[in-house]
């Protein structure tokens, strides 16, 4: 019997992940060229005819229960960046790049830069490989997530100039020894509600202590927003990601604490990033 070849197999997986995923063929081809140590321009044009690898199989049994395929893969690009994920951190999206985008527009003079809830490290890392000149601390109460950003920072030539630190902006004099105040503070906080129904690759793999804030998503932007104009150096700015219904509720908040909010949108025009400042929030 002939072995079974790359195509013959892909073909195969993306039959079987048609009913869990919406993206089924590409879905096999990332994992294929995973198993296969390439990526999916090379496998299309050169590795179609090869032995499909037997490591494949269980890689497509693990994307049919819908875990993610970044979970699977250990990778992640965000904002062109190479990114390191796994279970204890949010995966990455494109979405996000809207913050990344509007905070170097905004500030591309900016020296110091702290990232609340940083996760993987994606929006800090990303920020920092476009601002040469910049350092930067990533909190995170996660020690698992502070592994992976450290990490992020490694494989990016970024250790030198990010920080990673425990940090609970919940609990009195958290910031004390970050290094601030800040030109620019990034923040994706927790902001689903409790109770919202989401796709099975999203509430039973990412993270729920990234995810959830209370009944309306907004428990963290009340604790975190009044704590920003302390955080903020003069002529600073701080972006928070926000759900795409919360844009009201969260410029509300930062009004009542003194500061001027500005609202940016991301490719798909939903309300995605609100930018704070103290005052006008004109200088660059």
């Amino acid at each position: 019997m002939a072995e079974r070849s790359v195509a013959d197999a892909i073909r195969d997986a993306a039959e079987r992940l048609a009913a869990t995923s919406d993206t089924a063929r590409l879905d096999a081809e990332v994992l294929m060229a995973h198993v296969l140590g390439t990526d999916r321009s090379a496998l299309l044009l050169r590795h179609m005819r090869e032995a499909a690898p037997a490591a494949f199989a269980s890689l497509v049994e693990r994307r049919a229960v819908c875990e993610p395929v970044a979970y699977i893969t250990g990778r992640q690009e965000f904002f062109g960046l190479p990114f390191i994920v796994g279970a204890d951190v949010l995966i990455p999206r494109g979405d996000s790049e809207t913050l990344v985008e509007a905070a170097l527009a905004a500030r591309p003079r900016a020296r110091s830069v702290l990232d609340c809830g940083t996760g993987s490290g994606a929006l800090l890392l990303a920020v920092l490989a476009n601002l040469p000149e910049a350092h930067g601390v990533g909190i995170d109460v996660s020690a698992g997530a502070l592994a992976t950003a450290s990490a992020n920072a490694r494989a990016l030539g970024l250790e030198g100039r990010a920080a990673m630190v425990c940090a609970d902006w919940h609990l009195p004099g958290w910031d004390e020894s970050l290094g601030g105040p800040f030109d620019l503070v990034l923040a994706n906080p927790p902001y689903v509600e409790d109770h919202a129904v989401l796709d099975t690759s999203v509430h039973a793999f990412e993270p729920a202590g990234a995810l959830f804030s209370g009944p309306e998503g907004l428990d963290d932007y009340r604790v975190l927003v009044p704590q920003l104009p302390r955080l903020l150096a003069p002529g600073g700015l701080a972006l928070v990601e926000i759900g795409h219904r919360q844009a009201d509720a969260v410029c509300a908040i930062g009004t009542a604490c003194g500061l001027s909010p500005q609202l940016h949108h991301d490719l798909a025009r939903r309300a995605r990033v609100i930018a704070f400042s103290v005052g006008n929030g004109d200088e660059g």
